[in-house]
């Protein structure tokens, strides 16, 4: 119980952390969505930002969760001090060199990136010259903030969560700050992520001193066995992020094709996404950062039985989350659309296309969480390989249904080809982690889901029917918030009950956890 709460308050700080960066990154996409619309301006630099967040996500902050802690997590424990850090130099020297090889090779070949993931563009020159000039600016982005990522890594499996945590907050702020001031010159957007990269960095290089980091062969040293440990855990992880992130380029592909799917299909993905990004950033991502120190620790074991119950918790406590948020979104996807977004540019095309998008996509939402619960503990199990093979599978599918649905269900179809592809890949992960770890506590899981899921439904059926009385005349922005936020509350309060009424453990745990510090205080 001790490492559940260790975890729990982990991911609380993280939660508390990424809560603060979407709502402030929310702050950042109504002010995109006021400026530019659904329109050419959002589209190229949806696309320009895309290219980066790639490679970010490659050898920045994916390299972090799959090799950085569980190698970095081992050297601390079974090692010295000084290895320790060693290991972390040579480490920051390897990533100096091979982003900076990449981000000048992303400057230089910006045409040919911006052209194979928005074929679409190529027959609007205007937006096509756009997209490829912002790609070029924001390119150093992937530098700043794959060394960022190199920070969080270490700090992380030092067991220190805050300030990493927190950094994101800067580059929504720096975004919304720069975009505010150049108004609808697009070139604020790209100027605002540079800075937010930098800043992302500097806030955590305090922290990294204090904790005992020094540079020493400063671009010198390039040997340690635990960084070949390191490249090795990175291979596969980069080939099953390359499969994830492939998977976003063929939905650009094919949302920029306008005549097929609608116009503004790039943006109205990226809108849906980003609010599908809230609940499971504010949680899933959280739990598995959180999570993972302790599956790597657990790995070690002789045996597996406390790598199953935090892992039986991490899916429970997932379900327990993000079901509700799901059903939430899906009833609720166009009032919500409407107030956050609506207004400006962002017209009612933009929130009617944008609503149908936020609801298909929402029927994946826990299988996202629960993959990145399975993929941390394949990554503490020092298995990269297999989350890359289940992307290869879900990335066929996804294709396969994007060709598909994107005629019957324009813009619609491509969130509902991720939606399905990544609930596939979340049942074959646990199919194979049950096998591998002997077995799990699949009563306890599938039961705890259905009743979940049993009690998110009638939260859904809750908000439906309050969200049919308007207790304010929707005739401006703070209007329509205020009606809304009466809805989810009427949502959260039913759910609470609903649970109390179904007998969720996991209800019961947390109220006896609140009702036990409020008698301790």
């Amino acid at each position: 119980m001790s490492t559940h709460r260790s975890i729990t308050r982990s991911a609380g700080i993280i939660g508390i952390a990424t809560l603060c960066s979407r709502l402030l990154g929310f702050i950042r996409d109504i002010v995109i969505a006021r400026l530019f619309g659904i329109y050419m301006y959002a589209q190229a630099f949806v696309v320009a930002f895309k290219i980066p967040n790639l490679l970010r996500d490659l050898v920045g902050e994916g390299a972090a969760n799959a090799a950085f802690v569980p190698v970095f997590s081992e050297y601390r424990l079974r090692h010295s001090r000084e290895e320790f850090w060693k290991l972390a130099n040579v480490v920051l020297n390897l990533m100096l060199v091979l982003l900076s090889l990449i981000t000048i090779a992303g400057v230089l070949l910006a045409p040919l990136l911006v052209r194979l993931i928005a074929p679409g563009f190529i027959a609007e020159p205007q937006k096509l010259a756009v997209a490829i000039h912002l790609t070029r600016i924001i390119f150093p982005y992937v530098l700043l903030v794959s060394l960022a990522a190199y920070a969080v890594g270490i700090l992380n499996t030092l067991k220190h969560f805050s300030i990493p945590a927190f950094a994101p907050c800067l580059l929504n702020i720096s975004v919304i700050a720069c975009a505010l001031f150049f108004g609808e010159d697009v070139m604020g957007l790209a100027t605002g992520v540079l800075i937010g990269g930098v800043l992302q960095l500097i806030v955590q290089v305090p922290v990294l001193y204090r904790k005992g980091f020094r540079l020493r062969g400063f671009l010198k040293d390039f040997k340690h066995p635990g960084a070949k440990l390191i490249g090795k855990l990175m291979l596969p992880r980069l080939f099953s992020t390359s499969i994830y992130q492939l998977n976003n380029f063929v939905d650009s592909i094919f949302g920029s094709l306008g005549v097929i799917v609608g116009e503004g299909g790039v943006a109205v993905l990226y809108f849906a996404y980003r609010l599908i990004q809230f609940p499971l950033g504010i949680f899933g991502n959280a739990l598995s950062q959180a999570i993972l120190p302790a599956f790597s620790a657990q790995a070690l074991e002789e045996t597996n039985a406390n790598l199953k119950k935090t892992l039986s918790f991490g899916l429970r406590a997932t379900f327990f989350v993000l079901l509700p948020a799901s059903a939430g979104f899906m009833v609720l996807a166009k009032p919500i659309i409407s107030g956050l977004f609506g207004g400006g540019r962002f017209d009612s095309y933009s929130a009617e296309v944008t609503a149908r998008v936020l609801f298909f996509y929402s029927i994946g939402l826990t299988a996202y969480g629960a993959n990145k619960i399975m993929q941390s503990c394949f990554f503490a199990l020092k298995d990269t390989m297999t989350p890359a093979k289940i992307s290869g599978l879900a990335l066929c599918i996804s294709v396969a249904l994007d060709a598909v649905l994107m005629f019957p269900l324009k813009i619609s179809g491509l969130a509902l080809a991720t939606a399905t592809s990544s609930t596939v890949a979340s049942l074959v992960l646990f199919h194979i982690l049950q096998k591998r770890l002997g077995g799990l506590d699949t009563k306890a899981i599938f039961s705890s889901f259905i009743r979940i899921f049993i009690a998110s439904v009638c939260m859904g059926a809750v908000c439906y029917y309050v969200n049919r009385f308007q207790f304010f005349s929707a005739q401006n922005t703070f209007l329509r918030l205020a009606n809304l936020l009466i809805v989810i509350s009427s949502g959260v309060i039913s759910y609470i009950v609903f649970c109390f009424i179904f007998r969720l453990s996991e209800i019961q745990e947390l109220w006896r956890r609140l009702f036990q510090r409020t008698k301790g205080e």
